[in-house]
C-alpha cells in the first residue's frame, strides 16, 4: 500500500524490494505427467470423493455397454439371422434397447456429476489463489505484471478443467480398451494378435510426437502470459500512452508479442493435427488386416460371419479409446503445465510471517518508538541505519527528506510490511515482531498520495474497512472531512456507483473520500503518505481542514512533500541517507539552520533561511 514519492527532492522507497519470494512466475515449467501436480489436484477432489466415485461407476457401466454391443451384433447374425429365428431377433432388439438406454443414462449421469465436481474444484482453486495473492507481500506484486498473475488465476485454472475431465474419462477409456482386447481375444486369438501387434508401433509414433509437442505447448502458455501482461499494462497506463503519443509504438510492440502468440499456437495446432491422421491410418490398417485374415477364416469355415462383423466393430472401438487418449494427450500437456504454474504460485512463501507464539495487539494508546532500527531490502544495501525516534500518543510527526532517504521504508516497517533487520519497533511497548500483523492492521490506517477507490458505491468505499458502519456514521465521517455536500449533490448520493478506481471523481474528491474511509475505520495510528501532494491549492486547503478532524486524538506519521503542510506538526524528523538527521518543531529546526532550514528556504524561494522568516 505504500507508494514511492517523488518531486521537489522528497520521497522515494530508498531501495529494491526483498527477494525471499523471488519466484519468477513467467518461467515456464511442466512435465508430460507431473505426479506432484496430480497428487495435489486429487487433494482438491478429496471433499467430492463420493461424487467422483459415482462418476467412475457410471464410466464403468458405460464401458460395459460399449463392449456389449458388438457381442449382441455377433449373436444376432450367427444365432438368429443365420437360423432364421425371428422371435430371437425381437428379443435381441429389446436387449439393444435396454443396453442403449443404459448407455445414454449412465453417460449423461457421469458427465453431469463430473461437471459439478470439476466446477467445484475450480471454485476452490480460485478462492485459494485469491486468498494467497492477498497475503503475498508487496515485493511480489511489484516484481510481477498483473497480466501474468491474471493469466495464472484465469487461464491456467480454466485449463485445469480439461485435466479433471481427463482423469475420469481416461480411466473409462483404459478400462474400455482392456475390455475390448479381452472380447477380441475371446472371439478370435489370431485376428487379435494381428491387431495388438500394431500397438508398439503406434506407441512409438506417439512418443516421438510428444517430444516436440511438449515444448510447443509450453511456448503457448508463455506467449499468452506475455500478451496479457502487455495488454494490462497499456490499458492501465492509457492516459500516459495517449499523452506521450505512444499508440503506434506500443501497437508495434504488442503486435510482436501477439505474433509470437499466434506462431506458438499455430505450431501447437499443427503438431496436434499430425497425430490424429496417424491414428486413423492405424485404424484403417487394422481393419483391412481383419477383413483379409477374417475373410479367409470365414471362407475356410473356421469362424462364422458374425464373428468377423463383431471383430470389425471391436477394431473401431479398439482405436476409439486410443484416439480419445491421443486427443486428451494434448490437453494433458496443457493441464500439467497449468497445474505446475498454479501450484508454483500457491507455493510462493511470504517474506514475513507471524511468530508462532505471537499474541494479538491489545487496544493501544498509540506510542511509537523506533529503537536503533536498521533495514535493507538486500543485505549489501542498507536503507535505514540506527534510526531512533519516539512518537508520543496523539502526536503528529512529519517525515521529510530527500528522495531515497528512507521515509517510505520507515512507515512500511511501522505497518510491518517488512521486519526490521536490526533494532526494534515498539507500539505501546509491544515489539511488532511479537504480534500478529492482522491485529496491528486493525488499529492502523494509511492514506496514500494516489487514493485508491474500489468499484462500487461511495457508501461501500467509505465503510470498506468497517462493513458494519451505520449510515449515520458514514455521513458523519463525510461531513467531518468536508465531502458530504458534494456527495449529496450527486444524483444517487452515497449510492453513486464509482467507475474503476473512482475515475468519475476528481483527485481531490477521491482523497476526501479516502479520509472519510480512514475516519470510519477509527485507527489509533494513522500514516499519511504524501496525502496532499497530488491536489491543487484550493483542494489542499479543504484537505488540511479535514486533517484537523482526522488527526484529532490520533498518533500520526506524515510523509511530507510540501513543507508548508507540516509546519504545525508536533515533531518534524528530517531523514537523510537512512538516518534521522534532525528532530524538532518547525521553529526549532529553522533556528538550527540545518538541512530542514535549507529546504524550507528553497521552498519559499529565498536565498537564506533568515530571508524565509
Amino acid at each position: 500500500m505504500m507508494h514511492g514519492m517523488g518531486g521537489m527532492g522528497f520521497g522515494g522507497m530508498g531501495g529494491a524490494w526483498g527477494r525471499r519470494d523471488n519466484v519468477n512466475i513467467d518461467d515456464e515449467q511442466g512435465k508430460l505427467f507431473d505426479c506432484e501436480v496430480v497428487w495435489r489436484l486429487l487433494g482438491y477432489m478429496a471433499p467430492y470423493r463420493r461424487q467422483v466415485a459415482l462418476a467412475v461407476l457410471g464410466v464403468l457401466v458405460y464401458t460395459a455397454t460399449t463392449v456389449a454391443v458388438p457381442l449382441l451384433v455377433q449373436r444376432g447374425i450367427d444365432g438368429y439371422i443365420a437360423q432364421g429365428d425371428l422371435e430371437g431377433l425381437n428379443l435381441l432388439a429389446l436387449a439393444f434397447a435396454v443396453v442403449l438406454a443404459a448407455q445414454y443414462a449412465v453417460n449423461y449421469g457421469h458427465q453431469a456429476v463430473l461437471g459439478r465436481v470439476t466446477q467445484s474444484v475450480l471454485f476452490d482453486l480460485r478462492r485459494d489463489l485469491f486468498a494467497h495473492l492477498q497475503r503475498l507481500p508487496m515485493s511480489f506484486h511489484n516484481r510481477h505484471k498483473v497480466g501474468s498473475v491474471m493469466s495464472r488465476v484465469q487461464n491456467d485454472v480454466s485449463t485445469l478443467q480439461e485435466f479433471l475431465n481427463i482423469m475420469v474419462v481416461s480411466l473409462g477409456d483404459l478400462i474400455s480398451l482392456a475390455g475390448i482386447i479381452v472380447a477380441m481375444i475371446v472371439l478370435d486369438l489370431r485376428m487379435s494378435t494381428a491387431v495388438v501387434a500394431l500397438l508398439p508401433l503406434l506407441v512409438l509414433v506417439i512418443a516421438v510426437w510428444q517430444r516436440f509437442a511438449r515444448k510447443a505447448f509450453l511456448n503457448v502458455r508463455t506467449a499468452i502470459a506475455r500478451v496479457n501482461g502487455s495488454l494490462q499494462e497499456n490499458i492501465a497506463g492509457v492516459r500516459v500512452v495517449q499523452s506521450m503519443n505512444r499508440q503506434d509504438a506500443n501497437l508495434s510492440k504488442f503486435n510482436e508479442l501477439n505474433s509470437a502468440n499466434l506462431n506458438a499456437n499455430l505450431r501447437a495446432m499443427s503438431l496436434s493435427a499430425v497425430l490424429m491422421p496417424a491414428v486413423e491410418l492405424f485404424t484403417a490398417a487394422a481393419l483391412a488386416g481383419a477383413v483379409v485374415i477374417g475373410g479367409s477364416l470365414v471362407f475356410g469355415g473356421t469362424i462364422e460371419a458374425g464373428v468377423l462383423v463383431a471383430f470389425a466393430l471391436y477394431i473401431q472401438r479398439f482405436f476409439d479409446p486410443i484416439r480419445n487418449l491421443t486427443m486428451q494427450f494434448t490437453q494433458l500437456q496443457r493441464a500439467m503445465t497449468s497445474g505446475a504454474r498454479i501450484f508454483e504460485l500457491l507455493d510462493v512463501e511470504p517474506d514475513l510471517r507471524d511468530a508462532p507464539d505471537a499474541k494479538p495487539l491489545p487496544p493501544i494508546r498509540g506510542e511509537v518508538r523506533f529503537e536503533h532500527v536498521s533495514f535493507g531490502y538486500t543485505k549489501d544495501k542498507p536503507v535505514l541505519e540506527d534510526v531512533n525516534l519516539t512518537v508520543h500518543p496523539g502526536q503528529t510527526v512529519a517525515l521529510v527528506g530527500p528522495t531515497g532517504a528512507g521515509k517510505t521504508t520507515l512507515v512500511a516497517l511501522l505497518a510491518r510490511f517488512h521486519d526490521v533487520t536490526g533494532g526494534r519497533i515498539l507500539i505501546d511497548g509491544h515489539d511488532l515482531r511479537e504480534v500478529p500483523r492482522a491485529s496491528l492492521a486493525r488499529q492502523m490506517g494509511t492514506v496514500l498520495q494516489e487514493p485508491f477507490l474500489f468499484t462500487g458505491t461511495i457508501r461501500e468505499n467509505i465503510r470498506y474497512s468497517r462493513a458494519d458502519a451505520t449510515r449515520g456514521r458514514i455521513e458523519e465521517a463525510a461531513r467531518a472531512v468536508g465531502v458530504h455536500d458534494y456527495i449529496m449533490s450527486l444524483p444517487d448520493g452515497y449510492d453513486t456507483v464509482l467507475e474503476e478506481r473512482g475515475g468519475n471523481l476528481s483527485v481531490g474528491q477521491r482523497q476526501l473520500i479516502s479520509f472519510a474511509r480512514a475516519l470510519v475505520a477509527d485507527p489509533r495510528i494513522l500514516v499519511l503518505d504524501e496525502a496532499t501532494a497530488s491536489v491543487d491549492t484550493e483542494t489542499e486547503q479543504t484537505i488540511q481542514r479535514a486533517l484537523k478532524t482526522l488527526l484529532a486524538g490520533r498518533t500520526a506519521v506524515v510523509i511530507a512533500h510540501r513543507l508548508s503542510t507540516v509546519q504545525h506538526a508536533d515533531q518534524i524528523a528530517v531523514i537523510e541517507q537512512g538516518r534521522v538527521a534532525e528532530v524538532g518543531t518547525h521553529r526549532e529546526l529553522l533556528e538550527r539552520g540545518g538541512l530542514y532550514a535549507k529546504h524550507h528556504a528553497l521552498s519559499r524561494g529565498a536565498a537564506t533561511p533568515e530571508a524565509a522568516g
